[in-house]
């Protein structure tokens, strides 16, 4: 038995042998790509564009191959292509899986239907049964290609009746409202949001792509919209071809949700909750205690005091929980369209840039806004200092309050306020603090202020 597979080798390497442009593997040669390049004495000569949408069946030509000789015709070999160091196999017709092509181009490229052009080799191998060995690899040819994808624009927006006015007509470009949407390629991520508001029934609207919006023509080619005019449906189709005009059917307040990937929409009532719950790297994203609070519930603007930290090098970043301890319709950075201050969008978190410490945010989800400013001084100011200068606060992290000692606020009034402005101040009563509320009357020397609402659904302070 040794014997035998000792003499198959040998035929093998005098096949090889035989082959006078033998081509290294590990360093082929390249050529143009629209040449015929060298396969041992063979030849592969590259294909037109493939575009992957109009290929219906299961394997697709991407080379045509004059097959490399040996001096031992009684081996047929077989052949692979190599694309970035990954093989598939390819017949000798020059045909490859339709679906291995599609799945390379997605894994390396993404799915924006654009042209890609792959760099690829050829091996010829030949077998004995027992061995096989490489004979020939060809010089790099290239393979283009378009990957199968529909249409998807860098951005959309909501036209319709609900945003005419008595100044603006809801079907232009200046009423037009912007879809929110993640900082990634869209092909990665083709999901859009946009929150808004009807005040009567039956309105209808449209979807303007942003490069319509940018040409000043937002009625070109490219509008979107449900197939049948009127649909009042909740979900459906959405086509860019003769798109007609979707139907809100009662008044009140929803969030557009669309999938460009696959061109459905989905639309929901929105009941703002009361609170919004921060969950991240502060808690090794395990608790969702501090929450913000809502303050408009028309708009769904929450704010509130959140104390970012990154105690496990993971990056300063959170999202919000709806409900606290849920993940269910999370609110993460594809929410917002606007970054302001502080806040920083992190590819799906959400991040501040100004390092560990206490932010003020003020969060608008019906407007895709979120701003972060961080606490760099806590003060108090009142009757006790003339209103004249601020005593500074010190955050206590085990706590979750600022507190200052030997202060001596006085029953003449006093209040907070935020790196010595009056922008961001806090009033009210000290079991039920808000955001410029009025002057507080309680005497003391020693003061905590619990901002996070982490144990309680109110910012509150004591005074001793």
């Amino acid at each position: 038995m040794i014997k035998k597979i000792l003499l198959g080798m040998t035929l093998l390497m005098s096949m090889v042998s035989c082959t006078e442009d033998f081509t290294d593997w590990a360093n082929p040669q390249k050529n143009s790509p629209k040449e015929a390049v060298a396969f041992g004495d063979g030849s592969v000569e590259p294909v037109e564009v493939i575009n992957l949408a109009d290929v219906k069946t299961e394997t697709v030509k991407v080379a045509s191959i004059k097959a490399p000789t040996s001096s031992n015709a009684a081996y047929t070999p077989t052949y692979k292509i190599n694309f970035d160091g990954q093989s598939f196999d390819i017949d000798a017709e020059g045909n490859m899986a339709t679906a291995d092509l599609a799945n390379y181009i997605v894994e390396k490229f993404g799915k924006r239907p654009t042209e890609r052009d792959i760099d690829a080799t050829l091996d010829a191998w030949v077998s004995n049964g027992a061995t096989a060995v490489k004979m020939a690899t060809s010089a790099t040819f290239q393979v283009k290609a378009v990957p199968v994808a529909p249409v998807i624009e860098e951005g959309y927006y909501l036209v319709g009746d609900m945003f005419t006015t008595e100044k603006t007509n809801g079907w232009t470009k200046e009423a037009a409202k912007a879809f929110n949407h993640s900082d990634k390629d869209v092909y990665e991520d083709p999901v859009f949001t946009v929150s808004f508001e009807t005040t009567k029934a039956d309105q209808y609207w449209k979807i303007i792509p942003k490069k319509n919006i940018d040409s000043g023509d937002i009625w070109a080619a490219g509008v979107v919209g449900p197939k049948v005019d009127g649909d009042d449906s909740m979900t459906g189709a959405l086509t860019n071809g003769d798109a007609k005009a979707g139907k809100i059917a009662k008044a009140g307040k929803y969030k557009l949700t669309i999938n460009m990937m696959d061109y459905t929409y989905t639309i929901e009532e929105v009941n703002y909750d009361p609170f919004i719950y921060f969950i991240g790297a502060t808690d090794g994203w395990t608790n969702a205690e501090q929450k913000l609070a809502l303050v408009d519930d028309a708009k769904g603007v929450y704010t509130g005091y959140l104390y970012c930290a990154d105690p496990n090098g993971w990056g300063n970043q959170f999202k919000f929980q709806r409900v606290a301890g849920s993940w269910d319709n999370e609110i993460n950075s594809g929410a917002f369209s606007t970054f302001s201050g502080a806040a920083t969008s992190e590819g799906g978190n959400i991040g501040v840039n100004a390092g560990e410490g206490v932010y003020y945010f003020d969060v608008n989800l019906s407007e895709g806004t979120i701003k972060a400013t961080k606490v760099e001084k806590m003060g108090i100011i009142g009757g006790f200092n003339d209103w004249g200068g601020d005593a500074v606060m010190t955050w206590n992290a085990e706590e979750y309050c600022f507190e200052a000692t030997n202060v001596g606020v006085t029953a003449d009034g006093w209040k907070f306020r935020v790196n010595g402005g009056w922008d961001i101040n806090l009033g009210g009563s000290i079991n039920d603090l808000t955001a410029g509320g009025d002057n507080l009357s309680v005497a003391g020397n020693t003061v905590k202020l619990y901002p996070t609402r982490k144990t309680s659904e109110k910012i509150f302070c004591t005074v001793k």
